[in-house]
């Protein structure tokens, strides 16, 4: 009943968009110990074809192959994850819920460390008009602004399809892990969901 009313609480008080920003270094881990388990990355269409049969065939449940490019990021596609998919690749792994697993890595010694310190940046963290610089290959470079609020404004580019003054909103940046969007933020509209380092996730990752 507990976890129900957690799950509950979550739809409820965060617009769906907004679910993998609150959660996105917890899902990049996730999928992490997946593949750890599983003994092969994801990163071909006929990999997410196999894993989606292999969980099948292994009575853990259904996700479909699309549902699997999507939150692994193979496909140019924002994905709002069902809480229902990220509790059976919980239970994959080993933990009954998805929450069960966050829990887990906030208490963990092995990730207290690394994944929840040395490895990311976090937007609730900075104060308003730090600079914070990113890359990606190939050869991708942004050097942001912190305008607070989570949001970033986008003060130098290199080498990318984002522009000087566009801004987007963001919980969270992890190395090593793709930078999911919801929007870009640009002329007072917004563009469609974009993926910075799809493919290796963030090479670059600094305070300035």
């Amino acid at each position: 009943m507990y976890q129900n009313k957690m799950i509950f609480f979550i739809f409820v008080r965060y617009k769906p968009y907004r679910i993998m920003n609150i959660y996105k270094p917890e899902i990049a881990e996730l999928l992490l110990v997946v593949e750890k388990k599983y003994g092969k990355a994801l990163r071909t269409s006929t990999d997410f074809e196999e894993f989606s049969f292999y969980l099948k065939r292994g009575q853990m449940g259904l996700i479909s192959p699309s549902t699997l490019k999507r939150l692994w990021g193979y496909v140019n596609d924002f994905h709002k994850p069902r809480m229902q998919t990220l509790d059976l690749l919980s239970r994959y792994i080993g933990f009954r819920y998805f929450s069960v697993f966050c829990d887990y890595l906030k208490t963990s010694t092995a990730y207290n460390s690394s994944f929840f310190s040395a490895n990311q940046i976090v937007s609730k963290e900075l104060s308003v008009g730090e600079e914070v610089e990113i890359g990606w290959s190939p050869n991708r470079y942004l050097r942001l602004v912190y305008r607070g609020d989570g949001v970033f404004e986008v003060e130098e580019v290199r080498q990318s399809k984002l522009r000087k003054g566009d801004r987007f909103e963001t919980s969270a940046f992890l190395m090593g892990q793709p930078l999911y969007l919801s929007y870009i933020l640009r002329e007072g509209l917004r563009t469609s969901p974009f993926i910075a380092g799809r493919n290796g996730g963030l090479t670059l990752l600094n305070r300035i």
